[in-house]
């Protein structure tokens, strides 16, 4: 069978974990009262294609801050026995700012996280939204200084982070200097926890502060999203595959901020995925046995 028909298969079974993940998200957020919005490519894939965008391979959420601390706090009581919560305060390893909740016994591990030490399972992204300041130049600050501690933190998890079209000298400079970090940080026993602990001090500096805008910091630029309490709630429910999710209210004003035309599909080779280095369906093998070659 040719390989891009075997991808494909690949890619429709990891679309089927996935929205079991996404389903059982939305369902513990509706038991909990919490609202929750699809995110980046997710929400595109629900107003475009009634699902995930065809060549996808994960699922984004976001929360305000305070929905996302209640969901950590509230969401283990609830959720099913085969889900649990990765992030910094569960697992010590954990490389990322935010939270996923991921699916046990399997593994999801794409080309860019292949060297970590954290194994990554199928997951959902759980991702905060945080208050920022009117003022620019405190804006600024922030952006700097999350950027470097989340920065930090993914490189205390792998010495060579995925890099996409630098080649050649520059290349390996780069390597040498985040292996440099990467080992610095860890023979001097600097922990995740501790990063984090970092991170979160920049990103939740006005939280206590009704500012009206609000940001996602685990970006690399926070400035693209940027949004207000008043386009993300009230959630709007539509269709994604066989289940239903909650989708920003005012989605356009979001996603032609972030991407323009969103409406239209990409050209071929601009139709990218994660480009996975190891898929381990692990218990749930046995629901895609059939038909395989």
């Amino acid at each position: 069978m040719p390989s891009h028909a075997a991808d494909q298969r690949q890619l429709d079974h990891i679309h089927v974990l996935l929205t079991r993940l996404l389903g059982e998200f939305d369902r513990v957020c509706r038991e909990l009262g919490i609202q929750y919005a699809v995110y980046g490519g997710t929400a595109i894939g629900a107003v475009r294609h009634r699902g995930f965008i065809p060549w996808d391979d994960d699922v984004d959420v976001m929360l305000t801050r305070a929905d996302y601390e209640r969901f950590l706090c509230e969401a283990p009581a609830v959720m099913g026995g085969e889900f649990e919560l990765h992030n910094t305060r569960t697992v010590p390893e954990f490389p990322f700012m935010f939270t996923k909740m991921v699916l046990k016994g399997t593994l999801l591990i794409p080309e860019a996280d292949k060297d970590s030490s954290y194994r990554m399972p199928f997951f959902v992204d759980v991702l905060p939204v945080d208050n920022i300041p009117d003022d620019d130049g405190a804006m600024r600050s922030m952006s700097r200084r999350s950027w470097l501690w989340g920065r930090l933190l993914f490189l205390r998890g792998t010495p060579r982070p995925y890099l996409i079209g630098i080649t050649g000298v520059r290349r390996r400079l780069i390597y040498a200097l985040t292996t440099l970090v990467h080992w610095g940080l860890r023979l001097t026993r600097v922990s995740p926890a501790a990063l984090q602990l970092r991170w979160e001090k920049a990103v939740r500096a006005y939280e206590h502060e009704d500012t009206g805008r609000m940001a996602d910091f685990t970006m690399r630029d926070p400035y693209n999203w940027v949004v207000t309490r008043e386009e993300l709630f009230p959630t709007r429910d539509v269709p994604f595959e066989d289940i239903t999710v909650m989708l920003p209210h005012n989605y356009d004003a979001l996603l032609s901020r972030g991407y323009g035309d969103y409406m239209a599909l990409p050209p071929p080779d601009q139709q990218r995925n994660h480009r996975m280095h190891l898929v381990d369906f692990g218990p749930y093998a046995d629901e895609f046995e059939e038909g395989r070659s």
